[in-house]
């Protein structure tokens, strides 16, 4: 095998609590994620040299910054493999959007490689060398719906319903170390349990970012109030991307009919596993 193509999914942040802040900054969080049947893809060639090639430029992100290159970097760093890749990525998702399009662009690559370079680590190995380039990253690795803590990297799986999505981008960039900077964002969430999360359901499920990060992008206010009008709606991660439930597909892409220019929706079914496992075969 010398040659991959592999989608790079969505996630949503179905809940979010801040709990705490530590002493290195970083924010104590509890969440529930859940992918998407809708992102990025990646197309993967391997290659005999050592090196990395990216075709894909994305706005102000420096090549070497891309956490897609990044990643193929630290793989080989971390195995000692000659071997390399040239990369091309499809990008579909939103760059500040909430959807971790990064980070899950990331994992693809670290799951991919793996396996054209047969390096046959295993997923708690790559999780762990995620966890280096992102907080989100390993639970794009492990490939399962979980509820997590820590700054997001404590997973436990979990099964979640899994109804259709409209996710709307109001066509901005939210800045996550504004939002986390921010006076008033709300740090004194009392943690509850997952099985408590679980019983309470998709009604009483919240992001604690939400009101801060309405307060300090209009634009995001304006586009959750719009689509507020459809179906109770929630903010995923920062944003700037906001989202509600259907039961069915229909319905929900009767709401793509009345977006308002500069906009960007689209829809999705939720899923339990990930897009990237199923076409791995790793479920």
């Amino acid at each position: 095998m010398s040659e991959l193509v592999l989608p790079a999914p969505a996630k949503l942040n179905r809940l979010l609590h801040i709990t705490g802040r530590r002493s290195d900054g970083y924010h104590e969080l509890q969440t529930l994620f859940q992918f998407l049947d809708h992102g990025d893809t990646l197309r993967l060639r391997r290659r005999d040299d050592a090196a990395v090639t990216l075709d894909t430029p994305l706005g102000e992100v420096a090549r070497d910054d891309n956490l897609v290159v990044r990643a193929a970097r630290l793989l080989q760093a971390e195995t000692g493999c000659g071997l390399g890749a040239d990369i091309h990525l499809d990008k579909r998702l939103p760059l500040g959007g909430g959807l971790g399009g990064g980070s899950s662009d990331a994992a693809t690559t670290l799951l991919a490689l793996n396996r054209l370079w047969s390096l046959e680590l295993s997923l708690e190995h790559l999780a762990a060398l995620g966890l280096r380039l992102g907080a989100d990253v390993p639970v794009f690795v492990r490939g399962h719906a979980a509820w997590a803590e820590g700054i997001g990297e404590r997973l436990t799986p979990v099964e979640l319903d899994t109804p259709w999505f409209v996710v709307l981008h109001p066509g901005i960039e939210v800045s996550t170390p504004r939002v986390f900077g921010a006076p008033q964002l709300t740090r004194d969430t009392p943690p509850i349990s997952m099985a408590r999360a679980l019983q309470e359901g998709p009604r009483t499920w919240r992001n604690d970012c939400e009101s801060t990060v309405r307060r300090l992008y209009p634009a995001v206010d304006e586009a959750f109030d719009w689509l507020s009008g459809f179906a109770p709606t929630r903010l995923t991660g920062t944003g700037a991307c906001l989202f509600c439930s259907l039961r069915h597909e229909a319905e929900a892409r009767r709401i793509l009919e009345h977006v308002r220019d500069g906009w960007h929706a689209f829809v999705a079914r939720g899923c339990n596993v990930s897009p990237l496992h199923q076409a791995l075969g790793l479920f």
